[in-house]
């Protein structure tokens, strides 16, 4: 079955990147669940962006005409009001694809194909105060509209399904929950500690590969930090990822003087934007992984740590223990002493113990996890095929 795909994320929105490519990987392992996937963008994304999804999908691409598959004022009021756009639905059909993965847009309420829908996550119901107003309202109409035309709705996790069966409560009997999961990352770890000398890392950091989006809660483990400096104790956080967040643009610069204020330079490395090898390889290196987030519809590095092994602190979200399950070292994400004593918690309790063993082990769960994530991607295709056959036949 041929599923059509469009570029989500970006560069405000760097897991939404990841995300596609990820799946991409885990189907194209998975060639027996019959799912080919076919990304469509227009001719003004650039081949560098376009690189890495042309390693995996070779001649399964399409640069369309224009800008054909970007959300411009015309083709929102041909979905809104017309119900349909018809130069995009010649591009889908042309190419034979049979189910299309609708995420972060909306081809109308008359599309001639079944979609899939895909929504995150519930930020903006759970957290109004991180959106604009405009924001806000955006987010929101646009999932009512997806809800309105009857797509099939795929949620991450349980945790999203009962958001969406709440606030959407139409939605009821059309979702379905595929978790996604990652591959055993591969990693070289003979030059983990020139790695570690080049970041000036001791052997017991903790690490926080997160945007630097405010949601995130970067500042929780900053004060969480001053606590410890208070009482005599010492920690390193390492922090990576993309500075940038469009809703808070001076956040970063924020963090950055909060740190200066405490005096916890040495405590808080921002280590900026880091190649992805070089972020798994100093997730397998850390002592634990920590994220303090206020919200999550499924971590991208709880799962890339799950799959190498590496200890957990994470913030006590129903998502994170829907994910981690008893494994990790839960906090209050409000609470900067809660933060502290599970951080404490962690240097005591998890060595980094042999490298090589943890993630050997890990890689044998971490590989029928993926397995489970294409069977379960395949059946929500399937889905989505069904009852549209079902609502137009």
């Amino acid at each position: 079955m041929r599923v059509a795909f469009t570029l989500i994320g970006g560069s405000h929105w760097t897991g939404g990147r990841n995300y596609l490519l990820n799946l991409f990987r885990v189907l194209k392992a998975h060639r027996d669940v019959d799912v080919d996937p076919v990304l469509f963008s227009g001719s003004d994304v650039s081949a560098e962006d376009l690189a890495p999804f042309r390693q995996l999908l070779g001649g399964d691409m399409v640069r369309a005409d224009g800008t054909a598959f970007r959300q411009t004022t015309a083709s929102q009021i041909g979905s809104f009001v017309l119900g349909r756009v018809k130069r995009i639905e010649k591009e889908l059909t042309d190419r034979r694809i049979d189910v299309v993965f609708e995420a972060a847009g909306f081809y109308g309420w008359r599309f001639p194909l079944p979609c899939l829908t895909w929504i995150p996550d519930f930020q903006h119901r759970h957290l109004p105060h991180m959106f604009s107003t405009g924001y806000w309202w955006r987010r929101d109409v646009g999932y009512r509209v997806q809800v309105a035309a009857g797509r099939t709705i795929m949620l991450s996790s349980e945790d999203a399904r009962r958001d969406c069966e709440t606030f959407y409560p139409t939605t009821r009997g059309r979702t379905v929950v595929v978790p996604f999961a990652v591959p055993p990352p591969s990693i070289s770890h003979g030059s983990l500690a020139e790695l570690l000398r080049r970041h000036e890392l001791p052997n017991d950091f903790l690490f926080m590969p997160n945007q630097f989006w405010k949601h995130k809660n970067h500042a929780v483990v900053i004060e969480a930090l001053a606590l410890l400096g208070e009482r005599g104790r010492s920690i390193v956080v390492a922090a990576s990822g993309n500075p940038a967040d469009v809703r808070h643009v001076r956040h970063f610069d924020q963090l950055r003087e909060r740190v200066r204020s405490h005096g916890l330079e040495a405590q808080f490395r921002f280590l900026g934007m880091l190649p992805y090898a070089e972020v798994l390889a100093l997730m397998a290196s850390c002592r634990a992984l920590i994220n303090p987030s206020l919200f999550e519809g499924w971590s991208t590095t709880v799962e890339e740590a799950k799959a190498l092994g590496v200890p957990l602190v994470l913030s006590d979200l129903a998502v994170h223990r829907e994910q981690a399950g008893e494994s990790a070292v839960y906090f209050a994400p409000s609470s900067a002493a809660s933060t502290a004593e599970a951080m404490l918690e962690a240097k005591r309790s998890f060595g980094n113990g042999n490298l090589v063993e943890r993630a050997r082990g890990a890689a044998v769960v971490a590989g029928a996890n993926v397995d489970r994530y294409a069977a379960r991607f395949a059946d929500a295709v399937q889905l989505a095929a069904r009852r549209f056959g079902g609502a137009t036949g």
